[in-house]
């Protein structure tokens, strides 16, 4: 197997490496855990220090990582740059707030003293996608490494380059030799991983079969697992909703990352009085952005990642308009070079159709008709996901009250669009999977929440 990428915008290979004998890998999960011995033992202050140094090497780096990525897996490179961004600010978050949330915390009880305490547990296997080359990456290791742990990367085969540029900036952060790296190993070797005794917990963000496998193995071996898996986002446009704000979060949403992104708007489910006009606003701002080569600096929308990606696109457009779905802008594979897809807006979508009940991972609007607020609570709920979802309208108490009593998710917005922050929980309920990321929430996973009890003796 090789790490193999194909540059999407052109359809040509542009760089490839061999993956790693089992062997080495062990090699590489020894010495991390060699590592972690020694980090564990490192004061905060330290730890906070070198993520800082960290984030100052991500923001200085931005334009080489907005290129890499680019090229990788076609994302702008304005949003490459703003993912860099994201990146720095997650490691300053941690570096900030790191100690404070592994404290002891102690607890009145009948000891003479009695407290919580927060340990590492030791070396995280991460296995990471495409999408969101850094960030996913980031989002981990800081907290992982903050809380005193190591990790190994196993990262997706087509952003080779991207892997290889942050363990690179790790090192020149300062880490420690061996407490982060990057492993170019195949699904068969990632198993030998998750079952050897010194890999203490798995975090995958992917598909919902790649989290079952995870799951499946980590479970028979008694490791933690955090799963970020896929998502069907719905978003609610209620009647008294601000059309032309919903229309424009809704589309910006659903565009990010060219759709390749868990938590896009993915259902738009709209009452029927208003519907004419929210389809209308879609569709002139679906049609005005612009799709072309991420490198140019004024493209918007870029391809997609990989050839069988925009196969798997079109199929479920056409086999949704095939079962009666309007067509209002796109749903043709384009010509020329490249795995480039436009902007698309179905309607009338409904149950049985592939953009209904499946993830449409690509620049899809799946416009879902319904009569009143009640149905459409009940159409956002029927989906075998649960990561994000959000609601529109200007009565923001029934607003609040949807997004907390009603719909079923792992975090609900109110008039603006679902999106990841380092100081919120991020993850999902259902197939979207469990387990935390970010927040306090997200360093408390890989840590061992041990009780401290101390009774009556000598002083």
């Amino acid at each position: 197997m090789h790490f193999l990428a194909i540059n999407p915008t052109t359809g040509r290979e542009a760089r490839r490496y061999e993956t790693i004998s089992t062997a080495d890998a062990k090699r590489a999960l020894t010495a991390a855990d060699r590592a972690h011995k020694q980090w564990r033992n490192t004061p905060f202050d330290h730890r906070g220090e070198l993520l800082r140094n960290l984030a100052s090497l991500v923001r200085a780096s931005s334009d080489d990582l907005a290129r890499l990525m680019a090229e990788e897996m076609g994302k702008p490179l304005a949003a490459g740059r703003a993912e860099a961004e994201k990146c720095a600010a997650v490691c300053e978050y941690y570096a900030d707030n790191g100690a404070a949330f592994l404290a002891a915390d102690p607890v009145d009880t009948d000891a003479t003293r009695s407290y919580v305490a927060f340990e590492p547990i030791g070396v995280v296997l991460a296995i990471m996608p495409w999408n969101f080359p850094c960030w996913q990456v980031f989002r981990f290791a800081a907290p992982t490494l903050m809380a005193g742990n190591g990790a190994l990367l196993k990262h997706a085969p087509n952003v080779p380059g991207c892997a290889l540029r942050i363990e690179a900036m790790f090192r020149e952060a300062g880490f420690p030799a061996g407490l982060f790296v990057n492993l170019f190993i195949d699904v068969k070797q990632t198993g030998a991983l998750i079952r050897h005794r010194l890999v203490r917990a798995v975090t995958l963000t992917g598909s919902v079969r790649a989290g079952k496998a995870v799951a499946r193995q980590a479970g028979a071996n008694i490791k933690k697992t955090v799963l970020e898996l896929g998502g069907s986002d719905p978003y609610v446009v209620l009647a008294d909703a601000d059309l032309e704000a919903a229309a424009t979060a809704c589309v910006t949403s659903r565009l990010i990352n060219a759709g390749q992104s868990c938590i896009a708007a993915k259902r738009f489910i709209v009452v029927d009085a208003v519907r004419e006009e929210f389809e209308a606003l879609v569709v002139a701002r679906m049609r005005a952005v612009r799709m072309g080569d991420p490198l140019d600096p004024s493209t918007e929308v870029g391809p997609q990642a990989r050839a069988d990606l925009r196969d798997t696109v079109h199929r479920q457009v056409t086999e949704s308009v095939k079962a009666g779905a309007g067509c209002l802008l796109g749903g043709t594979m384009p010509d020329g070079p490249g795995f480039f897809y436009p902007p698309t807006v179905l309607t009338n979508v409904a149950k049985g159709m592939a953009a209904y009940s499946e993830e449409v991972f690509g620049p899809v609007a799946a416009i879902i008709p319904v009569k009143n607020a009640r149905q459409a609570v009940r159409a956002a709920n029927a989906t075998a996901f649960g990561l994000g979802a959000a609601v529109f309208t200007d009565d923001i108490a029934t607003g609040e009250r949807m997004a907390r009593e009603e719909l079923q998710a792992g975090a609900c917005f109110v008039n603006t669009f679902v999106r990841s922050d380092p100081r919120l929980p991020f993850g999902g309920i259902r197939e979207s999977g469990y387990g935390r990321e970010l927040g306090r929430a997200g360093i408390l996973e890989f840590v061992n929440v041990k009780t401290v009890y101390i009774g009556r003796g000598r002083p």
